[in-house]
C-alpha cells in the first residue's frame, strides 16, 4: 500500500497558510541579513533520533512556495527508518528561503514522522496476522490530511476522512433514534447507494441486532477478550460478508491479543493522539555549493 498525499491544489492551499501564520509581515531577522537579494545557500537535513521518515515531499513543497526554483533532494525514501545522525535531504536554495521556510517544513515533518513511527510499532504487533490497523478522526483540526498520511506510511490503513465518507452509526446516534434498527432503516434510506453502514455495538445483544438490521460493518468498542470471541463467532456464522472492527482503549500491549480474536480491523486513535515529535534538525552547509 502506498501513501498518498493530496493533490498540490489543496496542500499548497494548507502550507501557504501556515507559511503567512509563522511569516507574518516578513521574516525580521532574515530580511535583516541579506535585504533584497539573499545568496543560493544549502542545507542538510539530519535526524536526532531514530524512526520512520514521513512528510520529506510536504517539506519540499513548503520550500518551492517560497522559491520555485528550491531543490530538495530526499536522500532517503519516505517511510524508512533512520538512525540518529543520518542525512535525510538536502536543500539548495536563496538563503532567505531556506531559514524563513525551516520551522514550518521541519515542524510538520517532525510531526508526521512521529505519528509514523508509532504507527509502525503498532503494526508491527499483529505482523502476520490478517487483521489490519486502521486510524480515526481523533486528528489536529486542519492536519487531518496530513496525519492521516502519517499513519498510511506508518503502514496503517485509512478510517473514513471525514463524516461524508461513510456512515457510523454510534451509541449516541442510536440513543436519538430509539435504537439500532430505527438508526439503520432511517439512515439506509436516505443515504447514496455506495455508502456503507458501520454500527458500534458494546453488547452482544447489540451485535444480533446490527445483524438482524444489514448492518455492512459492526464496530465491537471496549468489549473485553472473551466477548469479543463470541461476536466474532456470531458474525461470522450470521454472515461472513460483514466486516468486524474492534476498537477502544488499544494499546501495544493489548493489540495483538485483540487481533487474534478474528477481527478485520483495530481502529485506534494512539498513533496520532499519544505520538511525539521526531527530532530533526536542519544545518546550513555551503560547502557543497
Amino acid at each position: 500500500m502506498t501513501a498518498v498525499l493530496p493533490p498540490s491544489l489543496l496542500l499548497d492551499q494548507a502550507l501557504q497558510a501556515w507559511l503567512v501564520e509563522d511569516i507574518g509581515r516578513g521574516d525580521r531577522t532574515t530580511q535583516g541579513l541579506f535585504g533584497a537579494e539573499a545568496p543560493l545557500g544549502c542545507a542538510q537535513w539530519l535526524v536526532k533520533e531514530a524512526g520512520i521518515i514521513a512528510g520529506l515531499p510536504v517539506a519540499a513543497r513548503v520550500f518551492r512556495l517560497l522559491h520555485p526554483q528550491a531543490v530538495f533532494t530526499a536522500t532517503v525514501p519516505e517511510g524508512q527508518w533512520c538512525d540518529r545522525g543520518q542525512v535525510i535531504a538536502q536543500i539548495q536554495a536563496p538563503l532567505d528561503a531556506l531559514l524563513t521556510g525551516e520551522r514550518v517544513a521541519l515542524n510538520l515533518t517532525m510531526r508526521l514522522s512521529g505519528i509514523a513511527t508509532l504507527t509502525s510499532k503498532y503494526v508491527a504487533q499483529i505482523a502476520h496476522l490478517p487483521t489490519q490497523l486502521v486510524d480515526t478522526r481523533k486528528t489536529t483540526p486542519g492536519l487531518r490530511v496530513l496525519e492521516k498520511y502519517a499513519t498510511q506510511v506508518g503502514g496503517a490503513v485509512n478510517h473514513r476522512m471525514g463524516l461524508d465518507d461513510g456512515v457510523m452509526i454510534k451509541d449516541n446516534h442510536i440513543a436519538a433514534a430509539g435504537g439500532i434498527a430505527r438508526a439503520i432503516a432511517q439512515i439506509r434510506s436516505r443515504i447514496p447507494y455506495p455508502l456503507t453502514i458501520e454500527v458500534e455495538t458494546e453488547t452482544l445483544d447489540q451485535v444480533s441486532e446490527a445483524l438482524q438490521h444489514g448492518a455492512d460493518i459492526i464496530m465491537l468498542d471496549n468489549m473485553d477478550l472473551q466477548m469479543m470471541r463470541q461476536a466474532v463467532g456470531m458474525i461470522r456464522e450470521t454472515n461472513a460478508h460483514v466486516k468486524i472492527e474492534a476498537s477502544g482503549n488499544i494499546t501495544l500491549d493489548t493489540i495483538r491479543a485483540v487481533a487474534e480474536t478474528g477481527v478485520d480491523y483495530i481502529s485506534s486513535s494512539a498513533p496520532v493522539t499519544r505520538s511525539t515529535w521526531l527530532d530533526l534538525s536542519m544545518r546550513i552547509n555551503n560547502e557543497h555549493l
